[in-house]
């Protein structure tokens, strides 16, 4: 015969697996809005390294030519196209693909108006919607190196 009290000792209850789901929820609660900031952050990184290479082209271009351009690529163009695809739409206000990237979060171009460059400056811009919430990242950077975010979508 079998000790039925040896039986019952085996496995869990209803109740402690219930409890142990209701811990791994409530982790993951807390856990998951700062992964999802941590994703952003990891989006916003590829801003630097392409408006600093924006940088570089505009000042390469000045040093030939006397002005900045707001072409990116064509005539006239500063001769500068992403590596790979993008996050961000980078650039200037007027046509895509000659004065702006548009980056695959499909942001509006109309957002790139702090954008702008003529004989004397510029000022280049990178505009997503990292988080998916309707608000826009807007970063810039001018003709002094200077990295601005004029509006975050991050907070």
């Amino acid at each position: 015969m079998v000790n039925k009290s040896i039986i019952q000792k085996i496995g869990f209850t209803l109740i402690e697996l219930m409890i142990v789901v209701a811990i791994i929820a409530f982790l993951a609660m807390v856990a998951i809005p700062n992964f999802l900031t941590y994703v952003a952050k990891a989006k916003r990184s590829e801003v630097y390294l392409n408006l600093g290479s924006i940088y570089s082209a505009e000042k390469a271009y000045w040093a030939e030519n006397g002005t900045y351009s707001p072409n990116l690529t064509g005539e006239n163009g500063i001769g500068w196209k992403p590596e790979g695809v993008t996050n961000y739409t980078y650039g200037f206000p007027g046509a895509n693909g000659t004065n702006y990237i548009q980056g695959k979060l499909d942001s509006s171009a109309s957002e790139l108006g702090v954008a702008k460059a003529d004989k004397d400056s510029f000022i280049a811009c990178a505009v997503a919607d990292i988080d998916g919430d309707g608000q826009p990242d807007v970063i810039t950077i001018n003709d002094k190196r200077e990295i601005k975010i004029v509006k975050n979508d991050l907070t």
